[in-house]
């Protein structure tokens, strides 16, 4: 009995260490916004779409991507501020501090809720254009 009592417990220590380290992950996809690479996000930003940066204000201060708008989930992030930065029927792309981030998740589900059309999830999001060597403001 005591063997089955200690099989049980590290049976459920190991799912509850598998459900913390899945709840810290952000989703793959958004259901109305189309997830992006980094290559993707740069051919965006080549093309002048504005990017949504939904991070920290001491992340944002620290750097950026340039030209982002700075909108904190937490804090500005609403639907007249969003329409300040794009348009609902024009693409935006909204990022965050990477996978482990769900900040732009978020964001994109209130985006697409609001009746944003063209949303993009930049999963990636700051790491990932930086490991892609991107220019970032303050370099």
């Amino acid at each position: 009995m005591k063997q089955f009592s200690y099989t049980v417990s590290f049976i459920l220590l190991l799912l509850g260490a598998t459900l913390t380290a899945n709840a810290q992950e952000s989703p793959l996809t958004v259901e109305g916004a189309t997830t992006i690479s980094a290559d993707m996000a740069k051919t965006l930003h080549d093309r002048g779409v504005p990017f949504v940066d939904v991070r920290t204000n001491d992340l944002f201060e620290t750097s950026h991507i340039p030209g982002a708008t700075h909108l904190e989930l937490f804090g500005v992030f609403d639907e007249p501020n969003l329409l300040n930065a794009a348009a609902k029927d024009k693409e935006v792309v909204i990022y965050c501090a990477g996978p482990g981030c769900k900040r732009s998740s978020k964001a994109c589900t209130k985006a697409v809720s609001w009746g944003f059309k063209k949303v993009y999830y930049f999963r990636g999001g700051f790491p990932a254009w930086r490991a892609a060597g991107l220019p970032t403001d303050p370099p």
